[in-house]
Protein backbone atom coordinates (compact mmCIF):
# COMPACT_ATOMS: atom_id res chain seq x y z
CA UNK A 1 0.00 0.00 0.00
CA UNK A 2 1.50 3.27 -0.55
CA UNK A 3 -0.23 6.23 0.60
CA UNK A 4 1.47 9.84 -1.25
CA UNK A 5 2.07 12.99 0.58
CA UNK A 6 -1.10 15.61 -0.48
CA UNK A 7 -0.31 16.94 -3.55
CA UNK A 8 1.02 20.52 -4.35
CA UNK A 9 1.82 20.88 -8.25
CA UNK A 10 -0.68 20.99 -10.64
CA UNK A 11 0.16 19.28 -14.32
CA UNK A 12 2.07 21.15 -16.16
CA UNK A 13 -0.07 23.30 -18.26
CA UNK A 14 -1.19 27.14 -19.24
CA UNK A 15 -4.13 26.51 -16.97
CA UNK A 16 -4.32 29.26 -14.33
CA UNK A 17 -4.43 27.63 -10.68
CA UNK A 18 -6.40 29.42 -8.26
CA UNK A 19 -4.84 29.11 -4.36
CA UNK A 20 -7.71 26.14 -2.40
CA UNK A 21 -8.88 27.36 0.35
CA UNK A 22 -8.20 26.34 3.79
CA UNK A 23 -10.86 23.67 5.18
CA UNK A 24 -9.22 21.52 7.29
CA UNK A 25 -7.38 18.45 7.00
CA UNK A 26 -7.13 17.07 3.35
CA UNK A 27 -9.76 14.63 2.00
CA UNK A 28 -8.32 11.09 2.56
CA UNK A 29 -8.96 9.63 -1.43
CA UNK A 30 -8.20 6.18 -2.42
CA UNK A 31 -7.19 4.97 -6.01
CA UNK A 32 -6.76 1.23 -6.20
CA UNK A 33 -4.52 1.49 -8.94
CA UNK A 34 -1.41 3.89 -8.23
CA UNK A 35 -2.37 5.65 -11.63
CA UNK A 36 -5.98 6.54 -10.48
CA UNK A 37 -4.28 7.60 -7.02
CA UNK A 38 -1.95 9.69 -8.81
CA UNK A 39 -5.06 11.21 -11.20
CA UNK A 40 -6.83 12.01 -7.66
CA UNK A 41 -3.30 13.80 -6.50
CA UNK A 42 -2.95 15.65 -9.74
CA UNK A 43 -6.72 16.98 -9.55
CA UNK A 44 -7.25 17.13 -5.76
CA UNK A 45 -3.72 19.23 -5.46
CA UNK A 46 -3.28 19.80 -1.69
CA UNK A 47 -6.51 19.25 -0.90
CA UNK A 48 -6.49 15.69 -1.11
CA UNK A 49 -4.27 12.58 0.83
CA UNK A 50 -4.28 9.55 -1.67
CA UNK A 51 -3.29 5.83 -0.84
CA UNK A 52 -2.87 3.38 -3.40
CA UNK A 53 -3.33 -0.42 -2.74
CA UNK A 54 -2.38 -2.04 -6.40
CA UNK A 55 1.33 -0.40 -7.01
CA UNK A 56 4.27 -3.00 -7.06
CA UNK A 57 5.89 -3.09 -10.26
CA UNK A 58 7.18 -6.98 -9.47
CA UNK A 59 3.65 -8.29 -8.43
CA UNK A 60 0.94 -9.99 -10.33
CA UNK A 61 -2.14 -7.30 -9.35
CA UNK A 62 -4.73 -10.62 -9.88
CA UNK A 63 -2.46 -12.07 -7.08
CA UNK A 64 -3.03 -9.13 -4.21
CA UNK A 65 -4.15 -10.00 -1.30
CA UNK A 66 -5.94 -7.16 1.37
CA UNK A 67 -4.30 -6.59 4.57
CA UNK A 68 -5.22 -4.58 7.66
CA UNK A 69 -3.59 -1.68 6.49
CA UNK A 70 -5.80 -1.98 3.20
CA UNK A 71 -8.56 -2.37 5.01
CA UNK A 72 -8.01 0.71 6.96
CA UNK A 73 -7.13 2.87 4.59
CA UNK A 74 -10.51 1.85 2.17
CA UNK A 75 -12.64 2.52 5.45
CA UNK A 76 -10.98 5.87 6.24
CA UNK A 77 -10.96 7.04 1.92
CA UNK A 78 -14.30 9.75 1.41
CA UNK A 79 -13.77 9.00 -2.51
CA UNK A 80 -12.59 5.44 -3.86
CA UNK A 81 -11.58 4.52 -7.50
CA UNK A 82 -12.02 1.38 -8.44
CA UNK A 83 -11.13 -0.52 -12.15
CA UNK A 84 -13.78 -3.17 -11.63
CA UNK A 85 -13.91 -5.96 -14.71
CA UNK A 86 -12.86 -8.37 -12.40
CA UNK A 87 -9.42 -6.62 -12.00
CA UNK A 88 -9.85 -5.83 -8.35
CA UNK A 89 -12.49 -7.94 -7.16
CA UNK A 90 -11.04 -7.86 -3.57
CA UNK A 91 -12.31 -4.00 -3.10
CA UNK A 92 -16.01 -5.45 -2.84
CA UNK A 93 -15.25 -7.13 0.30
CA UNK A 94 -13.09 -4.12 1.70
CA UNK A 95 -16.12 -1.61 0.41
CA UNK A 96 -18.73 -4.22 2.50
CA UNK A 97 -16.86 -4.10 5.45
CA UNK A 98 -17.12 -0.56 5.96
CA UNK A 99 -19.98 0.64 4.62
CA UNK A 100 -20.32 4.71 4.66
CA UNK A 101 -23.31 6.20 3.12
CA UNK A 102 -21.13 9.80 2.12
CA UNK A 103 -18.21 7.65 0.35
CA UNK A 104 -18.18 7.99 -3.34
CA UNK A 105 -17.09 5.15 -4.97
CA UNK A 106 -16.36 5.27 -9.11
CA UNK A 107 -16.27 1.95 -10.54
CA UNK A 108 -14.64 2.26 -13.66
CA UNK A 109 -16.34 -0.26 -15.29
CA UNK A 110 -19.86 1.19 -14.71
CA UNK A 111 -18.72 4.90 -15.43
CA UNK A 112 -17.55 3.40 -18.95
CA UNK A 113 -20.23 1.06 -19.51
CA UNK A 114 -18.26 -1.62 -20.04
CA UNK A 115 -19.70 -5.12 -19.78
CA UNK A 116 -17.89 -7.83 -17.80
CA UNK A 117 -16.27 -9.56 -20.60
CA UNK A 118 -14.62 -6.57 -21.85
CA UNK A 119 -10.39 -6.44 -21.35
CA UNK A 120 -10.10 -4.73 -18.03
CA UNK A 121 -6.53 -2.65 -18.76
CA UNK A 122 -8.54 0.61 -19.88
CA UNK A 123 -6.59 2.78 -18.64
CA UNK A 124 -4.59 2.14 -21.87
CA UNK A 125 -7.53 3.51 -23.95
CA UNK A 126 -7.30 7.46 -24.48
CA UNK A 127 -11.20 7.64 -23.73
CA UNK A 128 -10.73 6.35 -20.33
CA UNK A 129 -8.62 9.05 -18.24
CA UNK A 130 -10.46 11.94 -19.37
CA UNK A 131 -13.72 10.66 -17.93
CA UNK A 132 -12.72 9.30 -14.48
CA UNK A 133 -10.85 12.84 -14.42
CA UNK A 134 -14.33 14.20 -14.67
CA UNK A 135 -16.15 12.06 -12.37
CA UNK A 136 -13.04 12.61 -9.54
CA UNK A 137 -13.52 16.32 -10.27
CA UNK A 138 -17.32 16.30 -9.56
CA UNK A 139 -17.08 14.03 -6.69
CA UNK A 140 -14.27 16.36 -5.16
CA UNK A 141 -16.61 19.66 -5.33
CA UNK A 142 -19.34 18.03 -3.73
CA UNK A 143 -17.01 16.35 -0.63
CA UNK A 144 -15.90 20.42 -0.82
CA UNK A 145 -17.64 22.96 -2.34
CA UNK A 146 -15.54 25.37 -1.21
CA UNK A 147 -12.79 24.46 -3.55
CA UNK A 148 -14.92 23.94 -6.26
CA UNK A 149 -12.73 25.97 -8.76
CA UNK A 150 -10.04 24.84 -7.38
CA UNK A 151 -10.72 21.52 -8.28
CA UNK A 152 -12.13 22.28 -11.69
CA UNK A 153 -8.68 24.41 -12.60
CA UNK A 154 -6.69 21.31 -12.05
CA UNK A 155 -8.91 19.08 -14.04
CA UNK A 156 -8.91 20.85 -17.09
CA UNK A 157 -5.09 20.84 -16.33
CA UNK A 158 -4.95 17.67 -16.00
CA UNK A 159 -6.92 17.23 -19.49
CA UNK A 160 -4.28 19.81 -20.97
CA UNK A 161 -1.30 16.90 -19.94
CA UNK A 162 -2.71 14.62 -21.58
CA UNK A 163 -2.25 16.28 -24.70
CA UNK A 164 1.07 14.47 -26.17
CA UNK A 165 -0.40 11.39 -25.17
CA UNK A 166 -3.00 11.72 -28.02
CA UNK A 167 -0.41 13.59 -30.49
CA UNK A 168 1.42 10.46 -29.75
CA UNK A 169 -0.46 7.98 -30.78
CA UNK A 170 -1.86 10.01 -34.06
CA UNK A 171 2.00 10.07 -35.17
CA UNK A 172 2.19 6.39 -34.39
CA UNK A 173 -1.51 5.88 -36.48
CA UNK A 174 0.00 7.57 -39.21
CA UNK A 175 3.21 5.61 -39.24
CA UNK A 176 2.46 2.17 -38.26
CA UNK A 177 -1.49 1.19 -38.90
CA UNK A 178 -1.58 -2.11 -39.52
CA UNK A 179 1.55 -3.06 -38.43
CA UNK A 180 1.74 -6.54 -37.09
CA UNK A 181 2.57 -7.16 -33.66
CA UNK A 182 2.39 -9.80 -31.23
CA UNK A 183 1.60 -9.81 -27.41
CA UNK A 184 1.73 -12.19 -24.73
CA UNK A 185 -1.51 -10.93 -22.83
CA UNK A 186 -3.81 -8.36 -24.29
CA UNK A 187 -2.12 -5.39 -21.54
CA UNK A 188 -1.72 -2.75 -24.59
CA UNK A 189 -4.85 -3.82 -26.68
CA UNK A 190 -6.71 -0.78 -25.93
CA UNK A 191 -3.47 1.56 -27.21
CA UNK A 192 -2.98 -1.22 -29.79
CA UNK A 193 -6.53 -0.78 -31.12
CA UNK A 194 -6.16 3.40 -31.26
CA UNK A 195 -2.77 3.13 -33.05
CA UNK A 196 -4.57 0.31 -35.56
CA UNK A 197 -1.68 -2.27 -34.62
CA UNK A 198 -3.02 -5.89 -35.94
CA UNK A 199 -2.76 -8.08 -33.52
CA UNK A 200 -2.08 -11.64 -34.64
CA UNK A 201 -1.37 -13.47 -31.38
CA UNK A 202 -4.83 -15.78 -30.85
CA UNK A 203 -6.88 -14.62 -28.48
CA UNK A 204 -6.94 -17.94 -26.95
CA UNK A 205 -3.09 -17.59 -26.13
CA UNK A 206 -3.81 -14.20 -24.33
CA UNK A 207 -6.56 -14.92 -22.79
CA UNK A 208 -5.05 -18.38 -21.07
CA UNK A 209 -2.10 -16.23 -20.24
CA UNK A 210 -3.76 -13.36 -18.25
CA UNK A 211 -5.80 -16.08 -16.25
CA UNK A 212 -3.38 -17.81 -15.40
CA UNK A 213 -3.85 -21.20 -17.47
CA UNK A 214 -2.22 -23.03 -20.25
CA UNK A 215 -2.90 -22.26 -23.45
CA UNK A 216 -3.67 -24.50 -26.21
CA UNK A 217 -0.80 -26.37 -28.13
CA UNK A 218 -1.86 -25.04 -31.26
CA UNK A 219 -2.07 -21.53 -29.67
CA UNK A 220 1.57 -21.78 -28.14
CA UNK A 221 2.31 -22.83 -31.52
CA UNK A 222 0.84 -20.30 -33.73
CA UNK A 223 2.60 -17.84 -30.77
CA UNK A 224 6.14 -18.96 -31.60
CA UNK A 225 5.56 -18.85 -35.20
CA UNK A 226 4.66 -15.35 -35.95
CA UNK A 227 8.10 -14.72 -34.14
CA UNK A 228 10.04 -17.65 -35.54
CA UNK A 229 8.68 -16.64 -38.78
CA UNK A 230 9.29 -13.25 -38.05
CA UNK A 231 5.82 -12.44 -39.05
CA UNK A 232 5.19 -9.27 -36.34
CA UNK A 233 7.55 -5.99 -35.86
CA UNK A 234 7.33 -6.22 -32.31
CA UNK A 235 6.31 -8.11 -29.79
CA UNK A 236 4.49 -5.73 -26.39
CA UNK A 237 5.27 -8.38 -23.21
CA UNK A 238 3.73 -7.54 -19.93
CA UNK A 239 6.68 -7.26 -17.95
CA UNK A 240 4.40 -7.66 -14.81
CA UNK A 241 3.49 -11.06 -14.91
CA UNK A 242 6.57 -13.58 -15.82
CA UNK A 243 5.81 -16.99 -16.38
CA UNK A 244 7.95 -19.61 -18.20
CA UNK A 245 6.08 -19.66 -20.70
CA UNK A 246 5.95 -15.77 -21.39
CA UNK A 247 9.76 -16.07 -20.90
CA UNK A 248 10.40 -18.25 -23.25
CA UNK A 249 8.29 -16.49 -25.77
CA UNK A 250 9.82 -13.04 -24.82
CA UNK A 251 13.47 -14.94 -25.41
CA UNK A 252 12.17 -16.50 -28.79
CA UNK A 253 11.68 -12.68 -29.59
CA UNK A 254 14.63 -11.59 -28.87
CA UNK A 255 16.69 -15.07 -30.65
CA UNK A 256 14.99 -13.98 -34.08
CA UNK A 257 15.13 -10.49 -34.07
CA UNK A 258 11.92 -9.40 -32.65
CA UNK A 259 12.10 -5.79 -30.58
CA UNK A 260 10.27 -6.50 -27.07
CA UNK A 261 8.30 -3.64 -25.35
CA UNK A 262 7.51 -4.13 -21.92
CA UNK A 263 4.12 -2.82 -20.33
CA UNK A 264 3.09 -2.78 -17.16
CA UNK A 265 -0.08 -2.54 -15.14
CA UNK A 266 0.94 0.11 -12.49
CA UNK A 267 2.90 3.23 -12.90
CA UNK A 268 6.60 2.20 -12.25
CA UNK A 269 8.58 3.99 -9.53
CA UNK A 270 10.49 5.64 -11.90
CA UNK A 271 8.19 7.92 -13.03
CA UNK A 272 6.06 10.17 -11.00
CA UNK A 273 2.78 10.38 -13.10
CA UNK A 274 0.61 8.30 -15.60
CA UNK A 275 1.34 10.51 -18.54
CA UNK A 276 5.17 10.46 -17.93
CA UNK A 277 4.66 6.59 -17.68
CA UNK A 278 2.33 6.39 -20.73
CA UNK A 279 4.69 8.95 -22.74
CA UNK A 280 7.42 6.54 -22.35
CA UNK A 281 6.01 3.66 -23.16
CA UNK A 282 5.00 4.74 -26.40
CA UNK A 283 8.15 6.36 -27.38
CA UNK A 284 9.46 2.83 -26.33
CA UNK A 285 7.07 1.39 -29.08
CA UNK A 286 7.95 3.68 -31.59
CA UNK A 287 11.58 3.05 -31.80
CA UNK A 288 10.68 -0.75 -31.45
CA UNK A 289 8.58 -0.49 -34.24
CA UNK A 290 10.87 1.13 -36.70
CA UNK A 291 13.64 -1.13 -35.84
CA UNK A 292 11.41 -3.90 -36.58
CA UNK A 293 10.69 -2.62 -39.89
Amino acid sequence: MTRSAPGSEAPASSVAIPSPIDAGPPIPVLGTENFYADLLTQIGGTRVSATSLLNDPNADPHAFEASPAAAVAVADAKLVILNGLGYDDFMQHLLGASPNASRVVINVEQLLGLGSDANAHVWYDPGTMPAVAASAEAALATLEPANAAYFAAREQAYLASLAPLAAKIAELKAKYSGAPVAFTEPVAGYLAKAIGLAVLTPEGFQRAVEDGTDPAPADVAAERDLLTGKKVRVLLFNSQVITPLTTQIHDLAIANGIPVVGVAETLPPQYQTYQAWQLAQMNELEAALAKGS
